[in-house]
């Protein structure tokens, strides 16, 4: 919840939204959030609005919800060649995302050096449309030692996988490193993210399913059952519990999942988690219609699972919900053989839709739309160190500001603007849409003037 805000009077206000916002007891009402450049200066709710002075911008949007700027804890913006910063920050802030929180298993190699940790914040300065915080990795053989001088370096929190993908680009960390790498991100002063499946459960099944000859999509979902997941979830909170690291596990399919990070947090353990969309969303049964474009790790479970997951939002059970943006070509994603295809989905832009619409959807009380959209902006702020700035409708803040309409409207592939041509979520009428996105005060994305923002106008965040 926004806390209450006390006016800033010697600032005078240049832009005032006004519609629907929470106030500091958590109720849904009329108000307004003024902005003097790129800083909110008074956050205003039901009858405690003042005159408007001359000049200032007003933007009412009615009924609408007016919301904090999300923050996407889990984006993949270079994986290949074929997006990049400047991609993937114009969807986000079509969808209504100004921050993004970068991931750094680069096609180029991955951010576990300085000079690539500072080329790439050269990068993202020079195209980034919105505001980007990045995350280093640490490379298996000792790269730990080097979590130190990469968060001095601007890092705001690392991420190694427990699962092998890749020798150079995604390395698994194995547990007896595992326990060096906690113990340097905890020294650092940062959170550590990780991918959390079992990887000798994974290989051996995919071993069985390539001896087999299997074709078809459920494939994917056999060769990653629940309990591979639960198994890594469980070595990364023991291991966490057991250094005193702070942990963000990510991308969690199963309510178990969730529940397991949860008794950890009652032990006293600093741990969080997160979910995506995607698992939602759709169901194991959608990957026979979507095929290669919903093969994503972990898998697609049962419905069961995905009502589960909403279940736990509606508690305050999962702290942050991503995209995990992963915006592969469509050469990369429609193989005949299901296990060819690469892993994930573009979700930037239709992170907020699908999340605040399946809440209301739902919920129609509010409530747990108050918690999905904690789980958007202030709890990934907060996890990544970003919440002086980053969350919350707050004096003082960056005026970054996103207004969700709900309604009927479908999503359109032609207004997809990530470079991946496709999206899961084609035709698709999630319960509402954004239609405003400002970034520091600045209108960067409005449905009826498109993407009003340049690459180059977001900030590296440190």
């Amino acid at each position: 919840m926004e806390p209450a805000a006390q006016p800033q009077e010697d600032l005078v206000a240049t832009l005032i939204v006004r519609g629907r916002i929470r106030d500091a007891r958590g109720v849904w009402g009329p108000g307004e959030v003024w902005a003097a450049g790129p800083r909110i200066v008074a956050v205003h709710t039901g009858a405690s609005r003042s005159p408007a002075p001359a000049g200032a911008r007003l933007v009412d949007v009615g009924d609408s919800y007016v919301l904090p700027g999300v923050v996407d804890a889990h984006v993949h913006s270079l994986s290949h060649g074929g997006e990049g910063i400047a991609a993937s920050t114009r969807a986000a802030a079509a969808g209504g995302v100004t921050t993004i929180v970068e991931m750094p298993y680069d096609g180029t190699g991955p951010i576990n050096s300085l000079d690539r940790l500072r080329a790439k914040q050269d990068l993202a300065n020079d195209e980034a449309h919105i505001d980007v915080a990045l995350l280093g990795t640490l490379a298996p053989g000792g790269g730990w030692r080097a979590a130190g001088e990469l968060a001095e370096a601007g890092a705001v929190g690392f991420k190694v996988s427990l699962f092998h993908t890749h020798e150079t680009r995604f390395p698994r960390i194995d547990d007896r490193e595992l326990l060096s790498v906690m113990a340097a991100v905890r020294d650092a002063g940062r959170t550590l993210c990780t991918h959390a499946e079992n990887n000798e459960i994974i290989q051996s099944l995919l071993r069985e399913e390539r001896a087999a000859g299997s074709t078809d999509p459920q494939s994917h979902s056999r060769s990653r059952p629940p309990v591979s997941e639960t198994l890594g979830v469980l070595t990364a909170l023991e291991v966490a519990a057991n250094t005193g690291a702070r942990l963000h596990v990510c991308h969690l399919s199963l309510p178990r999942s969730v529940d397991l990070v949860e008794w950890y947090r009652s032990q006293g353990a600093d741990v969080t988690l997160e979910t995506c969309p995607h698992y939602l969303t759709f169901t194991e049964d959608d990957l026979e219609t979507q095929r290669g474009h919903l093969k994503i790790n972990p898998p697609l479970r049962d419905a069961a699972a995905r009502e589960g997951l909403w279940d736990r939002i509606g508690r305050g059970a999962v702290s942050v919900v991503s995209s995990d943006h992963a915006p592969w070509s469509r050469e990369l994603k429609e193989h005949d053989v299901m296990l060819d295809n690469s892993s994930g989905a573009p979700g930037v832009q239709t992170l907020v839709a699908a999340t605040l619409g399946g809440a209301l959807r739902r919920d129609a009380s509010e409530a747990l739309l108050s918690q999905a959209v904690d789980a958007l902006t202030i709890a990934p702020a907060r996890r990544y160190g970003l919440d002086a700035r980053k969350g919350s409708l707050e004096v003082g803040k960056d005026a970054d500001i996103v207004v969700f309409t709900p309604g009927d409207v479908s999503i359109e592939l032609e207004r997809m603007l990530s470079n991946a041509g496709w999206t899961p979520y084609e035709g698709m009428s999630p319960g509402g849409s954004v239609t405003h996105t400002f970034s520091r005060g600045e209108l960067v994305y409005s449905d009826t003037a498109g993407l009003l923002a340049g690459a180059g106008r977001g900030e590296v965040l440190v």
